[in-house]
């Protein structure tokens, strides 16, 4: 007989295959997820900041291949590949040059629920978009973000493709480069995340007299692994664990710029309070041990923001009043079409069509380019450049 403790167990498994099943379900018929979005010629020509006129005559001359036809003989639009390759052609890269440093963004709150993962992904897949290199390190054992890059953490991830080998108490490897897998975006990677990477902490707890001194090297050593790879990058997204142990520890470390989601809600807007209070002191602590941080910038994003909601817009006025301009001006809306897309394991950047209707799904895509547009800028600005012009914005200007 049963008890309840086993059941747990039972439980657990049963979870893990019905995540499988779903796995399967969402990126049928090879099971494994791809990414089939494209953009019209129109939309393209305002990522690449030109005309759609500039295209035309690149695929006339041959510079670009001819363009992409559909079984009616119309464009059937271009994929993510073709367009990095058109920003190689046409002079577009918005890439960061050699003497700027690569932005390590850790996206962190104490508080669960926050839409950590949600933002991290989206702001991955926002800026594959735009062009630019991505690598996403996901810290946190829960796994959310591995999950929503199509891998299933209990059936497709083990131990020694987490960052456990390299943050072990007896390390296996001395770099993470074994750790980046391809994901379907060309310009996006991944070092995922499972449940096992929880045993870092465990070790790191056990390390006794020396924990101290274990724990320092363990920080730095994140550090230069990660400032390592992120030379092949424009930027480094962290998901670390919503919670304050060894692993946001060495996140915090790590990073060179901190993004901080919070709902529109009291309970949410008072556990970020006590997340700055609390980050503060180990900053401080950190730097009385020798270990340095900074960051190129801190700012708080508000999330899952419901404007038809009177109680969101008095919290978001707090939020205003409490942050001033660390507060991004522009928040992310709640939206079915987020939620929509998160049942079939993807962002809204990765839907081939509406799963509402067309005007939310624009509405949610127009609102997410926005809000996560800003994030952009703040590094831009790092690297001492604005947004890159584009041809109509210049011809308006000289008018």
């Amino acid at each position: 007989m049963h008890s309840d403790m086993d059941r747990i167990g039972d439980l657990a498994e049963a979870g893990e295959k019905m995540i499988e099943r779903l796995r399967r379900k969402a990126f049928l018929p090879e099971s494994r997820k791809g990414l089939n979005v494209r953009f019209g010629i129109a939309e393209a020509a305002q990522l690449l900041g030109c005309s759609t006129n500039r295209i035309r005559m690149a695929e006339d001359d041959g510079r670009l291949p001819p363009p992409p036809a559909s079984e009616n003989g119309r464009r059937a639009g271009y994929t993510v590949e073709q367009l990095l390759r058109m920003r190689g052609v046409l002079g577009a890269s918005p890439a960061r040059a050699d003497a700027d440093e690569p932005a390590i963004i850790a996206v962190q709150n104490f508080k669960g629920g926050v839409g950590k993962s949600t933002v991290t992904t989206h702001l991955a897949h926002y800026l594959a978009v735009q062009g630019y290199r991505v690598l996403v390190v996901d810290c946190d054992s829960q796994a959310t973000t591995t999950t929503l890059f199509g891998f299933n953490p209990h059936f497709n991830v083990t131990r020694e493709e987490t960052l456990y080998p390299y943050l072990s108490i007896d390390p296996t490897q001395s770099d993470l480069g074994y750790a980046v897998k391809r994901t379907p975006w060309p310009n996006v990677d991944l070092i995922p995340s499972n449940l096992e990477l929880f045993d870092v902490e465990y070790e790191l707890a056990a390390a006794g007299a020396d924990g101290g001194s274990v724990l320092a090297a363990r920080f730095r050593k994140l550090r230069a692994g990660l400032a390592d790879l992120a030379r092949d990058y424009d930027m480094v997204i962290l998901d670390p664990p919503p919670a304050l142990g060894t692993i946001s520890l060495a996140v915090m470390q790590a990073a060179n710029s901190l993004l901080v989601p919070l709902a529109a809600t009291t309970p949410d807007f008072c556990s970020t309070v006590q997340f700055l209070s609390m980050m503060d002191q180990v900053l401080r602590q950190l730097g009385e041990a020798g270990i340095a941080v900074g960051y190129d910038f801190v700012r708080l994003i508000c999330s899952k923001f419901d404007g038809n909601d009177p109680s969101h817009a008095m919290v978001r006025q707090i939020m205003e009043q409490t942050f001033g301009s660390a507060l991004l001006p522009v928040s992310i809306l709640e939206s079915a079409e987020i939620s929509h897309a998160a049942m079939r394991m993807m962002t809204v950047y990765e839907l081939e069509r509406p799963i509402g209707t067309t005007r939310t799904h624009k509405r949610c895509r127009a609102n997410m380019d926005e809000a996560l547009g800003q994030v952009e800028q703040l590094i831009r600005r790092g690297w001492g450049r604005v947004a890159p012009a584009s041809e109509e914005a210049v011809v308006n200007e000289a008018a």
